[in-house]
């Protein structure tokens, strides 16, 4: 099985307190980059995908692992690279220049020229929570998706089971190879990815997987390729464009009732709520 997946890097949500925000931008400046972390949730469905858990270092398919972004963000790529991931692709951009539409329009032509059997998506990235580029590519592509998957079983190469999280609960769609898959948080628990290579009942450490030094100097020696973002799509504009930037008003200071009548009164009167 050949799966591709986007991985994108963001300014770390751990400082999001540090961001600035002016009229002109946002601005991340000083900010350190990490993966997106739920594009580091596919990437790791796809090495359970691909390989034998008995035996991770043999690779039973092929993951390709591909960022929009400038030089630096082969940084991102070579991370992937050193847990298991094949080769990688860089689309030379920078993130004003790109929006879900447009990407999913060059991941589209990354697909027709590389014919994976499978794109495996994080559902979205947590610096627009946007959550489009998935479903844009199904349709540009006229692939079937499943979105939000908490689970994924292959059957065979030919199908996954996948368990979509819902409200309320979730919902089990079967999806026929060539697909699109796009992952939320609870698909690296122990058990959400069963592949055909591995014994069934398996058991997986929680969370990703961190590679180890050897791992992360033979990734240097691993494939990247860097193409260019016009040789994938004639029309490089933009659908979705940022005019301005300003910082929600602050909230009023909350106050104190000494009753519930008092409550009920101001949630009448001044709240008017009620």
């Amino acid at each position: 099985m050949k799966i591709l997946v986007p991985l994108k890097r963001v300014a770390d949500p751990d400082n999001a307190n540090k961001i600035k925000i002016t009229p002109q931008k946002v601005d991340t400046t000083g900010l350190q980059f990490k993966p997106n972390p739920f594009d580091e949730y596919a990437v790791e469905t796809a090495l359970r995908l691909t390989e034998n858990a008995a035996s991770n270092k043999v690779r039973a398919g092929e993951v390709t692992v591909v960022t929009f972004g400038p030089k630096e963000a082969e940084t991102t790529l070579r991370a992937a690279l050193a847990t298991g991931a094949d080769k990688a692709i860089r689309v030379d951009s920078t993130d004003d220049a790109l929006d879900g539409d447009l990407v999913a329009r060059a991941l589209a032509a990354i697909v027709q020229r590389d014919a994976p059997d499978l794109v495996l998506l994080g559902k979205q990235e947590v610096e627009g929570d946007a959550n489009q580029v998935a479903q844009l590519l199904a349709e540009y592509l006229g692939w079937p998706q499943a979105t939000f998957a908490g689970s994924i079983k292959s059957e065979g190469d030919k199908a996954l089971l996948v368990g979509r999280e819902i409200d309320g609960g979730t919902m089990n769609v079967r999806v026929t190879l060539p697909a699109i898959v796009s992952v939320d948080l609870r698909i690296v628990a122990p058990k959400s990815v069963q592949s055909m290579h591995t014994k069934e009942g398996h058991a997986y450490s929680d969370g990703v997987r961190f590679a180890a030094l050897a791992a992360i100097m033979a990734a240097k020696k691993k494939p990247l390729t860097e193409l260019k973002l016009a040789d994938l799509v004639s029309d490089t504009s933009l659908k979705i464009q940022y005019t301005t930037f300003e910082a929600p008003a602050g909230r009023k200071a909350g106050v104190k009732v000494k009753t519930v009548e008092e409550l009920v009164g101001k949630l009448k009167t001044e709240a008017k709520v009620l």
